[in-house]
C-alpha cells in the first residue's frame, strides 16, 4: 500500500543518484500528498508513485534534459513540476551528442598476484578451456531434424540412464527455427557459427549433428565451414547423420541412440578437476527490468564481474539496444581506439536496423520494464552497463563469435533475452547471471544461470526461481559491494556444480534461440 505518513525524508524513501540528476527514484510507493524533505526545502508529492518509478526533484522545463546517474535518459515534453511522477507521460526520447572519448577512462586491471587467485572444480576440456557442466549434444541444422533430435535425446531422460552414468548432467537437444528457405550467406555462416559454438562448447563432452538432408544448411556445410573436422587432442570427433539418407525418422532415431551410447562411456569417465578462474567466461544479461536493476543488481553484478577479471577470468556483456544512450560509457573504457570503434559500429548498424525496419530503438523497454519504472532506452541502457563494472573494454564480437580474450567483452546481440544468451553462450560462455526486476524465470543449458532479483518483494514471491536478492542494497541493509561478493562466490559454487534454480526447476531445454537474420524465402 501507498506510504500514509504526510512528512518524509527522502534519503528513507528516495534515492538521488548524482548530485546533477533532477529526479530521484522511489525505495517505495508514496501517496499523494505526502511531503518529501530534502535539503533544498520540502517537496508536495503530487500523485501516487510506484517503487522504482522517479519524481522530479525540481521544475524542469518542456525540452530540457531529464538527468538520472547524471546522464541524459530523455527530454521533458512539457513543463513539470517538483513532486511530478516523471515517466512516459512527460518524457521522450530525443537526441544527444555522446562523447566517445576513446580510451580515456580506461585504466588496467589490477589484477591479483597469481598465488591469490582462485580456483573451480571443473573439467578439462581439449584446447585448454575447461567447463562447469558435462552435457551431450544433439544438434538440429535445420528446424526439420528438430523433433527427431528431440526423440534422440528424451530415450535418455530416465532414471536409469542418471545412475548408470552420474558425471553426465543429460543429453539435450538443440533445436530451432532456422536453417533453409534463407540467404545461404551471412544468415547461414551466422547460425552454423552459432551451431558449432555448442557442438565444441566446454561444457558439452560430445555431440550429434542430425539433418534433414535437402536444406540449406547442411550438416557437412556446418563440420567443413566451421572447421569441426579438425580434431584438437582429446576431442571427439562430430559424428553426422541425415534422416533422407537413413531412410526416415524411425532409423535416424534408433542411430542416433546407438550414436550417442557409444560416446556415454568417454564422458562418463570425465571427472572434475581443479581449474584456475581464469577458464571462467561469464555471461551477463538482464531482462524483466525495473527502476531498481541499474541500482542494485546490476551494480553488484559489476562488482562480480570486476572481481573475475582481477582473477584472469573473462566477462561478457551482450544486447547492443540496451547499451543505446550509454555506448560512451564503453567507448572510454575500451583499451584501444580500435575496440571503442567496435562499439559506435554496431550502434549505427542497430539503428539503421531500426529505420530500416520502421521500429524505434525506444520500444525495447518492454511493457513490464515501463510498468517497473523505466522511461526510456536511455535509462535502462545506463543502468545495464552497470553489469560490466568498471574494468576496460577489451574485446568487442559478433554474435557467437569465439570468446577468446581475457578481461571484459562485449558481444553483439539483440535485447531479447534467449537470442542473446544463445550468442553468448555459443561464444564460450560456461556460466550466466542473469539479473531481472519483475521476475525473468529463464535457465539457459549447457551453461547454468544464477538470477538476481533486484528487489526483495520479487524475490520473496518468486523464491523459487530467484538465487540471489539484490533488494538488501536498496533498504540499506547491504552495500554494492557485499551483494557483488555473494555473486562472486555463487558463480564459484555454481561452476563447482552447485545447480542454480533454474536447473532444479528443469528450465533450459527449450530456450536455445538463435538469432535469425535475413528474409525467408
Amino acid at each position: 500500500m501507498p506510504e500514509t505518513v504526510s512528512t518524509i525524508n527522502l534519503s528513507d524513501y528516495a534515492l538521488c543518484l548524482n548530485p546533477a540528476d533532477n529526479v530521484a527514484v522511489l525505495k517505495r510507493p508514496v501517496k499523494k500528498g505526502a511531503t518529501i524533505s530534502t535539503d533544498d526545502g520540502d517537496i508536495a508529492i503530487r500523485e501516487i508513485i510506484g517503487p522504482g518509478h522517479k519524481f522530479a526533484l525540481r521544475a524542469i522545463r518542456r525540452g530540457e534534459r531529464i538527468l538520472k546517474y547524471g546522464q541524459t535518459i530523455g527530454f521533458a515534453t512539457k513543463d513539470i513540476a517538483p513532486g511530478d511522477h516523471v515517466h512516459t507521460h512527460n518524457v521522450e526520447l530525443g537526441s544527444f551528442g555522446r562523447d566517445y572519448a576513446f580510451c580515456e577512462d580506461a585504466r588496467p586491471v589490477e589484477f591479483y598476484p597469481e598465488h591469490e587467485r582462485g580456483h573451480f572444480m571443473g573439467y578439462s576440456r581439449p584446447g585448454g578451456k575447461a567447463g562447469t557442466r558435462n552435457y551431450i549434444a544433439v544438434i538440429s541444422s535445420v528446424n526439420c531434424s528438430a523433433s527427431v533430435s528431440k526423440y534422440v535425446a528424451d530415450r535418455f531422460h530416465t532414471e536409469e540412464f542418471r545412475k548408470q552414468f552420474p558425471n553426465i548432467d543429460g543429453v539435450i537437444a538443440f533445436k530451432h527455427a532456422s536453417g533453409c528457405a534463407n540467404d545461404p550467406g551471412e544468415p547461414t555462416r551466422l547460425l552454423q557459427r552459432v551451431l558449432a559454438g555448442i557442438a565444441r562448447h566446454p561444457n558439452v563432452g560430445g555431440y550429434l549433428l542430425i539433418g534433414l538432408g535437402c536444406e540449406v544448411n547442411q550438416v557437412q556445410g556446418i563440420v567443413r565451414n566451421e572447421h569441426l573436422d579438425q580434431l584438437r587432442e582429446g576431442e571427439l570427433p562430430p559424428v553426422t547423420m541425415d534422416i533422407q539418407t537413413l531412410g526416415g525418422i524411425r532409423k535416424t532415431v534408433d542411430a542416433g541412440v546407438a550414436a550417442i551410447e557409444k560416446m556415454l562411456p568417454k564422458v562418463n569417465d570425465v571427472q572434475r578437476t581443479k581449474q584456475p578462474l581464469s577458464k571462467l567466461v561469464l555471461a551477463m544479461n538482464c531482462g524483466g527490468s525495473d527502476g531498481n536493476s541499474g541500482i542494485t543488481a546490476n551494480p553488484a553484478l559489476g562488482f562480480a564481474s570486476d572481481e573475475l577479471v582481477r582473477h584472469g577470468a573473462t566477462t561478457v556483456l551482450g544486447e547492443t539496444p540496451e547499451i543505446y544512450g550509454a555506448e560512451h560509457l564503453l567507448t572510454r573504457r575500451a583499451v584501444s581506439r580500435e575496440v571503442g570503434e567496435k562499439i559506435v559500429d554496431l550502434i549505427h548498424w542497430w539503428e539503421d536496423h531500426a529505420r530500416q525496419n520502421k521500429v524505434s530503438i525506444d520500444n525495447n523497454p518492454s511493457v513490464g520494464n515501463k510498468a517497473g519504472g523505466l522511461t526510456t532506452i536511455y535509462e535502462k541502457s545506463l543502468g545495464a552497463v552497470a553489469k560490466g563494472g568498471q574494468s576496460p573494454l577489451a574485446a568487442v564480437y559478433r554474435y557467437a563469435e569465439e570468446i577468446n580474450i581475457p578481461g571484459l567483452g562485449f558481444m553483439d546481440t539483440p535485447g531479447f533475452d534467449p537470442v542473446s544468451m544463445t550468442g553468448l553462450v555459443a561464444g564460450g560462455c560456461n556460466v550466466g547471471v542473469f539479473t531481472t526486476g519483475r521476475g525473468s524465470v529463464y535457465g539457459c543449458k549447457p551453461a547454468p544461470c544464477i538470477k538476481v532479483a533486484t528487489n526483495t518483494p520479487l524475490y520473496n514471491w518468486m523464491e523459487d526461481d530467484m538465487d540471489i536478492n539484490a533488494g538488501g542494497i536498496l533498504e540499506g541493509k547491504r552495500s554494492v559491494e557485499d551483494v557483488g561478493r555473494e555473486i562472486f562466490d555463487q558463480i564459484i559454487a555454481v561452476a563447482n556444480g552447485e545447480q542454480t534454480k533454474s536447473e532444479i526447476a528443469g528450465i533450459g531445454d527449450e530456450e536455445f534461440a538463435p538469432w535469425i537474420l535475413g528474409s525467408m524465402l
